[in-house]
């Protein structure tokens, strides 16, 4: 394995988050917060608990979880679509690297930013609300898995994109949507009998349930089939990254 060149891509997509550290971390986490403000301050405070969690606290993972699912996408799609709108994706290709290589390095890149990014919302959440971790384990896990799948998923998107127009309407119209219609403020136990049903199609609700139940113990579906449909939607970003290198779709162009 060539570490000399995936740490040489590594550290390049790191330094440029951090030369746009507006862009990368202090606007997500802003926004974040606006969240806790207005539906954890003003509205939390006229709604009764949620599965015995206070509402304040009961929406962190899910607010975590947006800016986690969005921010991965995003980096690892701008990351690979890059080079290609600038030509410079030739002298990738034709440098002593494999596509498994390459793909180590870039998502790897995205998904460190992500993490990072999802442990300075943690923090700045508990200035808000209090918060307390259950199973700090499996919190780390469902945030490296979910950062690494849906970076993955980046990564294809930022193949596929012919513009920074197409980098955008996955992350908007969405994955966003999925988010917020995944359970990230509401418990679906909430909801009446056949949108209860409805939702269960949703795949972020699977991510969602498993990082709260990671918090306060509790989840609207089991931890373990959320942790089988992590799993599965990793393998099959996996499984659609190695048909795209193997036919060379899109690359080049």
């Amino acid at each position: 394995m060539n570490r000399h060149a995936i740490w040489a891509i590594y550290r390049f997509e790191m330094a440029r988050a951090f030369r746009t550290l507006l862009q990368s971390i202090v606007a997500p986490v802003i926004s974040t917060s606006l969240y806790f403000v207005v539906f954890g301050s003003a509205i939390g405070s006229r709604m009764t608990e949620v599965d015995g969690v206070p509402y304040g606290a009961f929406i962190v993972p899910g607010l975590i979880m947006l800016s986690l699912l969005t921010q991965s996408v995003s980096n690892a799609a701008f990351g690979i679509y890059f080079p290609k709108f600038t030509g410079t994706i030739y002298e990738l290709l034709s440098a002593p690297i494999s596509f498994f290589e390459i793909t180590l390095a870039f998502v790897g890149a995205a998904a460190t930013k992500s993490i990072l990014l999802g442990l300075i919302i943690l923090a700045t959440a508990s200035l808000f609300v209090p918060l307390h971790v259950e199973h700090p384990v499996f919190m780390m896990l469902f945030l490296v898995l979910t950062a690494v799948t849906f970076s993955l998923f980046g990564f294809i998107i930022g193949i596929w994109a012919e513009g920074f127009e197409k980098l955008q309407i996955v992350p908007l119209l969405i994955v966003t949507p999925l988010t917020f219609l995944g359970g990230s403020f509401y418990s679906i136990s909430m909801l009446p009998p056949f949108w209860q049903k409805v939702t269960l199609f949703n795949p972020v609700v699977y991510l969602v349930s498993g990082f709260r139940w990671s918090f306060y113990g509790t989840s609207d579906v089991d931890v373990g089939f959320s942790l089988a449909a992590t799993l599965a939607f990793m393998l099959l970003c996996m499984a659609g990254i190695w048909w795209i290198f193997r036919t060379g779709w899109r690359i080049r162009t």
